[in-house]
């Protein structure tokens, strides 16, 4: 299937692109991200990267189409639904969702994607990975890879996968990426699922915007109510004593809105959950690895040695 088009510029023999090192030379920083480069960019996921992706249970991902055009988009599941399938090839599963397929359709004018995974309640570290991007039938990804799971997600099965080739495998440091809780889900959502409820509704509004405009276009109204016209200015009137001040009438209660728009969901509270067992082992990993960081020259910026 979509395998990108072949016009796109060669990947370059070093990470990063000439508008990225015009940047380092034009604020000083090509020493600093020389060693980045040097000492935490790979081109493939190493043990502990493999390990870190099998945990993670969402991910970010980045595509453009052949003009550049770009979307960014989520993808969630059961931990490992983001598969390694060696140290160079990652695939993950590709479901229903709203069925404009923004991403796969990117990915077929333009195979580069980038994936960002984040870590916020054990760890608090992220990790990137670049590379070209192919779409491929179910039945040959597993011809390929019989390993891989039957039931990537319950109850579904898919049709699709995306398969990643590696080119970039970097850290995102936890200097500033929040620490949050895990907390149970108030209501059921399902992957896959063509239930309009079960997918979150219409939370912003959107669609029930559409259909107010599409009734007042069937009943031969414009899209939004008009402006009223401002009064027609009148000839001056001659000059009369100021009145006496007046006490302005109350102002006119303003019209009720047809579809008023539904309310935000209260957030429920935090529950209190324990730290998983081997948290304040990570964490001093983590600490560990900043120390080193900072020993070799890498200023502050956390978790500079966290995948090795």
């Amino acid at each position: 299937m979509g395998q990108g088009s072949g016009h796109l510029p060669a990947l370059p023999a070093r990470p990063g692109g000439e508008g990225e090192r015009a940047i380092q030379r034009r604020l000083g920083t090509e020493r600093r991200a020389e060693r980045f480069y040097d000492e935490q960019v790979l081109d493939h996921l190493n043990e502990r990267m493999r390990e870190f992706v099998a945990r993670q249970e969402m991910f970010f991902l980045a595509t453009s189409d052949a003009r550049g055009e770009c979307d960014n988009s989520f993808r969630a599941g059961p931990a490992g639904f983001l598969h390694v399938l060696d140290p160079r090839s990652l695939a993950y599963p590709e479901y229903r969702g709203n069925g404009v397929h923004a991403s796969l359709g990117n990915i077929t004018e333009n195979p580069r994607a980038g994936l960002l995974l984040m870590d916020f309640d054990r760890a608090r570290i992220g990790l990137h990975i670049n590379g070209t991007a192919r779409i491929v039938p179910d039945a040959e990804l597993r011809a390929a890879h019989p390993e891989l799971p039957s039931d990537t997600v319950p109850g579904r099965r898919a049709e699709l996968w995306v398969r990643i080739d590696v080119v970039e495998a970097y850290i995102h440091c936890a200097k500033h990426i929040p620490q949050l809780v895990k907390a149970s889900r108030r209501t059921a959502r399902e992957w896959g699922t063509d239930d309009y409820k079960r997918k979150g509704g219409d939370f912003f509004g959107v669609a029930r915007e559409a259909q107010v405009r599409r009734t007042r276009e069937l009943n031969g109204l414009p899209a939004a109510p008009a402006a009223p016209a401002a009064p027609a200015s009148a000839a001056p009137a001659p000059a009369l004593p100021a009145p006496a001040p007046a006490v302005p009438p109350a102002p006119a209660p303003l019209p009720a809105r047809a579809l008023a728009p539904a309310p935000m969901p209260p957030a429920p509270p935090a529950p209190s959950v324990p730290p998983p067992p081997d948290v304040r082992a990570w964490q001093e990993e983590a600490r560990r690895a900043l120390e080193r960081a900072r020993s070799h020259g890498g200023g502050t910026e956390g978790g500079g040695g966290w995948f090795g």
